[in-house]
Formats: C-alpha cells, structure tokens, sequence
C-alpha cells in the first residue's frame, strides 16, 4: 500500500516538472528565414556521380562484410552526411530524437529537400518530446511528393495544447516518458550513420557557447540492412503518426510548397561558409585516402541492436528493459580484464553496482568517464549520479568527470569555430560507447541510466576488432587524462569547480525520482 502511494506522489511530482518542461520546449522557433539576395547563383552543386558509382569497386565486400568508420570528429560527421544526402540515388531515412532549427538543422534539411527535388524518397521519424519546428514548417516539407514525416509517440508537443499535455501527463504517464532516443541516418539501404550525434549545432562544434564531444560510426554494407530493418519496425508502428494526422488546419490538396527561402539559407555564405562546402565536393579523395590507410575496416559479425517501438510491456512502473539493455548486461558481464565507458550520464541502480563490483572483485579493471557538474547540461541527470556517486566508488570503479575548458576540444571543435570565436565555447561529454577486453567496441545512443535501461528505445552497434578499440579506447584514456578530466576519489569530487547557484539547482532536483532520468 505504501509502495502505491508512493509512486501516485512521484507520479504527480514528476507530472508537474514535466509539464513545466514541455511548456519550455514548445517555444516557437522561427519560420524558414526569408532573404532578398540571390546567393544560390553563385554555387555549384556537385553532381559527379551517385553513391552505387563510388560503392562499385567494394561490392564484393559489401556482400558479407561491413565498411567501418569511427566518426570522432564533429566536422567529418557533418560532412559525411552531407555528401551522401548529396549523392543518394533512391532513398534516404532519417530517425533522430533531436532535428533542431537552428543554422546546422536548416543546412540538413535544404539538403534533403534537394534530394528530394531529384526524384529520392525521405522520410524522416523525429521524436515528439523535444521537435522544435512549427507544424506549418513540418506541413510544408511533407507537402513535397517525396517527403514524409512521422513523430514518434506525439502525446506533449506537435499539434497539442497545454490541456492535451496534462491529460498524456495523467492518464499516460509511462507511454509518454516512452521515448525514441534512436538515432540513424540511411542512404540507398547501403550506408549508414548512427551514434550519440542528433542533428543541431552542438552536436558538430558550431555552437558559440556549448558544444559536445560525441561520437558516430560511418557502415558500409552487411550490418545496413538491419538498420533498415529497424527503420522499417519504427516506420509501421502505431506510435509514428504521420504529420498530416496532427494538425488542425491542414495544406489544400493542391498546394505547392517554396523552398526557395530554405534554399537560399543554406546558400548564403555567412550560413554555410564556403570553405565548409568545398571540403564536401573533396571528399571523395578523402574517402580514397582513408581506404589507402586502411582506416575503413571491412568486417565480418558487426551487430546491430535496437529496441523496439515502445521498448518494453509497460507492465512494470517506468521500468521493464529492453533489447538493448540485455546485450549490454550480457557485454558487460562477458569482460574478463578491462572496460572502458563514456557516457554522459551515469546513474546506477543497486543491480548495476552489484554486478559492476562482482566484476571489479574478479580482476576486471573498469573505468569511466562521465560528465562533471561543470559540463553538463543536464541538472536532472547530474542529480542521479551525485546522489549515488559515493556508492559507485566503493564498486571499486575509477569515475573520471569531463572538464568544461577540456584540452581535448581544441582538436575537436571545427577550424570554423576556431577562426570565427575569440573564446572557445565550453565542451559537454555526449557520447555513449564502450571497449571491453581491447577487442569489442560498443557506439550507441544508450546512456548509462534507468531512462535508457527502461524508457528510451536505444540502438548501438557492436565491433569485433582490436584495431578499432585500439583506437577508440586510446582517444577515451585520452580524454580521462588531467588536461581533460578531474578523476574523481572517496573524498573529492570538483562540485565545487561552479557556481553555487548550479549547485543549488542541482539539490533542488532530488524531488525528481531517478527512475525518469
């Protein structure tokens, strides 16, 4: 009985700060922006070949084999994605939790509509809780012929007012915490990205203030068509509701959408520095000296792992695992000398601790680098790991927190940035991977939380190779080093490092139980 009452008062606590939430997200953002100038008579667009031409000379790898390719830098995730939107030939399915509006999410969808305009098919899944465009932005690019736009689970923000938000709130609780955390960038069913990176400025350093340090992974053939299976899976699912079934005041039948305002964004100079786009049309030679260096690996058994649509039964109060949950357990459990982990946010259970200290106490070193208060953006989850950070230490783990001026982000901020800001932006950790035992790399979207474990679909990718984890877990250790990150002991952590008013808030968020963090 009192376990009831307590879940109806987390219930109505969490509601509220919830509510409070989905009404900061549901600012309107601004419309497509307007321009006098023609600044698209002065580019040209690349129009040397499709994508199957440069896939010609490896499609007999492709066959049983998957091209791998660690996106570490946020310059080159952007430009891959760029240069195969570019050159798709048929289709191109986009699945992100975050597509924002701002300058880096206006480029990306300028260059979609164009790939649309050549006659390739789009869609696009975004996921409700945090879509930041207008549903007449959304109406009109799903006007276009060959676009189409899903939102995922839409019960609190897209064509929902505060009545319809406080009803999900009351009568759907775990449906709406349910979110799709998935996120995959498809082209012609043969190449695809995915990793920690949505689509929004600071996700590829082109943010003034705050950036991420993140991590993608580029596949080349096999592994893809599981990726689009799982697309597929997300695309038929009763939870992704086309965009035309959630608006009130619909486009006439016969209505022609003008992206040309769109167009001339993405074409302005002070938008898309020049100096960016040509790096796009080079990067086929690019390309070709990663092969010659052997930086793409082709190999065999790569996985591919996803949650369903709706993660779990629901049987269980906010909880109830997941596809990706159990592969990382049964990852975790299978250590036998060391794990190295980066994820943004760290808040554990007692499950978790115990089986993370029945690894420790059989040799297994396990080391992990999460966000320092100083770093995160995120109070809410930051709040999870401190309450439990002392419990953690006695597993016998070694937690390393990320420093906000990290050395590490003058090598991973765009030169863009560099020449254009006179001071550097502060650098938050995002991405979410795993080494185990030198050999298995683990790139994902999956935090290490109770969101993640129970709520958010998850995806991740599995590589059996030891020169990849090589180098991945050579740049993670990297990034643990002092110049980078403050390790932190049983007596000492680097709270203290900020202002006490970030402190407070981050106290303040305790009322908010850690299981919807």
């Amino acid at each position: 009985m009192l376990c009831n009452i307590l879940k109806v008062k987390n219930k109505i606590v969490v509601g509220l700060v919830l509510a409070m939430a989905l009404v900061a997200c549901s600012v309107q953002p601004t419309k497509f922006p307007e321009s006098s100038v023609n600044h698209c008579g002065n580019i040209t667009q690349s129009t040397n070949g499709r994508l199957p031409e440069y896939l010609a000379s490896v499609v007999s790898e492709m066959a049983d084999k998957t091209g791998v390719y660690v996106l570490e830098q946020g310059i080159e995730a952007m430009l891959s994605r760029a240069w195969l939107t570019e050159h798709a030939e048929q289709t191109i399915d986009v699945q992100y939790f975050i597509f924002s509006t701002d300058n880096i999410g206006l480029i990306a969808t300028d260059y979609l509509v164009k790939a649309a305009e050549r006659d390739v098919r789009v869609r696009v899944i975004v996921d409700d809780i945090m879509m930041q465009a207008s549903v007449n932005e959304l109406q009109t690019l799903a006007a276009h012929k060959n676009i189409s736009i899903k939102i995922y689970n839409p019960m609190a923000n897209v064509g929902k007012n505060i009545f319809d938000k406080a009803v999900s709130i009351t009568t759907s609780f775990h449906q709406l915490n349910q979110r799709m955390h998935n996120k995959t960038f498809i082209v012609d069913g043969t190449v695809a990205i995915t990793g920690g990176r949505n689509v929004a400025d600071e996700y590829y350093g082109y943010d003034h203030k705050f950036n991420f340090r993140d991590r993608d992974v580029l596949l080349i053939g096999e592994v893809v068509g599981d990726i689009e299976s799982s697309f597929e899976k997300f695309w038929k699912s009763k939870l992704s509701v086309d965009i035309s079934n959630l608006v009130k005041n619909k486009k006439p039948v016969d209505y022609i959408p003008d992206f040309a305002s769109l167009h001339q964004y993405a074409c302005d100079p002070q938008n898309f520095v020049l100096s960016v786009r040509q790096k796009i049309y080079e990067l086929p030679e690019a390309i070709a000296d990663i092969q010659q260096q052997e930086q793409l690996q082709w190999l065999k058994d790569v996985e591919y792992v996803s949650d369903i649509p709706g993660k779990n039964t629901a049987d269980k109060f906010l909880s109830g695992g997941g596809l990706s949950t159990d592969k990382l357990l049964s990852l975790l459990k299978s250590a036998e000398n060391n794990v190295v982990i980066q994820t943004p946010y760290l808040i554990t259970t007692k499950k978790i601790r115990k089986i993370l200290k029945a690894m420790v106490d059989r040799g297994v070193r396990i080391q992990i680098l999460t966000n320092s208060l100083a770093s995160t953006d995120n109070l809410e989850a930051f709040s999870g790991y401190q309450r439990d950070r002392k419990a953690l230490l006695k597993t016998g783990v070694e937690i390393f927190e990320f420093k906000p001026d990290a050395r590490i982000r003058q090598k991973i901020m765009s030169e863009v940035m560099h020449k254009q800001l006179k001071q550097a932006p502060i650098f938050g950790l995002h991405a979410k991977s795993m080494v185990i035992d030198d050999y298995t790399s683990v790139i994902g979207t999956y935090n290490f939380d109770p969101r993640s474990a129970n709520l958010n679909t998850e995806n991740l990718v599995i590589i059996p190779s030891e020169k990849i984890a090589r180098e991945i877990k050579q740049g993670m250790l990297q990034e643990m080093q002092p110049e980078n990150a403050w390790r932190v002991s049983h007596v000492w952590n680097p709270d203290s490092e900020v202002k006490i008013s970030k402190r407070l808030g981050v106290k303040l968020r305790r009322i908010i139980p850690k299981s919807v963090l």
